[in-house]
């Protein structure tokens, strides 16, 4: 006890002596600061960052940089829903970040941690200009405060409107992702996954989960999509068979280009509102649905990062690419959400934007081309398994 005290006074004592919050490389130096075994503490220095973790109680060698949560609050709080979620969400950013730059091969994630002045903060890492990845960001949030009446409306798909034109104290984590891959054979892919608190004017609160993961190829390879639906459902299946034809419809309804008569892309699942049954259940399933997103994506990646391809099949990579812009500015709620959210973090919001786009007035594929199969897919959604 006397060292773990020792050891937790050293690291308030570093903490007070590190910056806040700046852009930095992943590099990392570790000390081991001695106590009785199971309670040995790990403290890592990245760039200009401290980073502290209780060794038996928190996987830290995959996190990208310290957590939001103060690591003796989340510590103190171990068996609450809020710290499960930051520290899941934690976990996968860097499993997941740490499995594109070995793809890559080439560039780093920049990992950039920023405050909220109103409560909270986030962790931004984002690849650009890499050689397979053009564009990655994978985000976590863990955000407190009082939301306004325009942001509260955009928070679920039913209650947002019973919570309507009333502000609310809110507790929000998540992890939200959008990886455009340089090669136009190689789907982009988008998923998040959130826990919400909000305590309404009796002072009850009220939780619940959503998010999901879909794709979004600019050529259709239906191997590939089986075997990303296959994966999807795998995940959901362990926790109820309802799941997966429930969120897989509600995906295909959610990510449409109403203005264009199209889905963004060949879908996946998606859901909101999830507060049936337990805490933990619920939990469990959406940490299952997060661990599949590696599974479900990599394989394909290997299969076509080294494929050929022309410039007329950039020039359709970045029309497709345009229609994910136009989705992610005009429907989604979650960017919405972000954007009403006061101190709201522009950058981390429109991470999900691809690096280049491109427009063309009233264009038309050719009729039988891969561009048209594809077009027939988004316009007509199928059952993949």
């Amino acid at each position: 006890m006397k060292n773990w005290k020792a050891g937790l006074a050293a690291f308030k004592a570093l903490r007070s002596l590190a910056s806040v919050s700046v852009c930095h490389s992943k590099v990392t130096w570790s000390l081991l600061l001695g106590g009785s075994i199971g309670t040995a503490t790990a403290f890592h220095f990245r760039g200009q960052q401290v980073f502290a973790a209780t060794k038996s109680d928190f996987k830290s060698s995959t996190w990208m940089t310290d957590p939001i949560t103060d690591i003796v609050t989340l510590e103190e709080n171990s068996s609450s829903m809020r710290t499960k979620m930051e520290t899941m969400i934690m976990r996968i950013q860097g499993e997941i970040c740490k499995a594109l730059e070995d793809i890559d091969g080439d560039k780093k994630f920049l990992v950039d941690r920023w405050q909220r002045k109103e409560g909270g903060g986030g962790i931004s890492c984002v690849l650009q200009d890499g050689s397979v990845f053009e564009k990655a960001g994978v985000n976590i949030s863990v955000v407190h405060g009082n939301l306004p009446p325009g942001a509260v409306q955009q928070m679920r798909a039913e209650r947002g409107k019973v919570l309507e034109g009333t502000s609310l104290p809110f507790f929000a984590t998540g992890i939200s992702a959008v990886i455009h891959p340089k090669n136009p054979n190689v789907p982009t892919i988008h998923f998040n996954y959130r826990y919400f608190e909000v305590t309404d004017e009796t002072g009850k609160t009220q939780w619940w989960f959503g998010g999901g993961t879909d794709l979004t190829p600019s050529y259709l390879d239906k191997q590939d999509v089986v075997h990303f639906h296959k994966t999807l459902k795998t995940a959901c299946d362990k926790h109820n068979k309802d799941y997966y034809p429930r969120f897989k419809k509600w995906c295909d309804d959610y990510f449409t280009i109403k203005h264009r008569g199209e889905k963004r892309g060949v879908g996946g699942i998606f859901f909101d509102d999830l507060d049936k049954g337990t805490q933990a259940d619920n939990f469990k399933f959406v940490t299952s649905c997060a661990e599949a997103v590696l599974p479900s994506y990599i394989p394909i990646v290997k299969k076509h990062k080294n494929d050929g391809y022309s410039y007329d099949d950039r020039q359709w990579q970045l029309l497709r690419r345009g229609r994910y812009v136009e989705f992610n500015l005009i429907y989604d709620r979650g960017t919405k959400f972000g954007l009403m959210t006061p101190g709201a973090r522009f950058e981390s919001i429109l991470m999900s934007l691809p690096l280049h786009a491109k427009w063309e007035y009233c264009h038309s594929p050719k009729a039988g081309s891969k561009e048209d199969e594809l077009l027939n897919v988004l316009k007509n959604p199928q059952d993949w398994v």
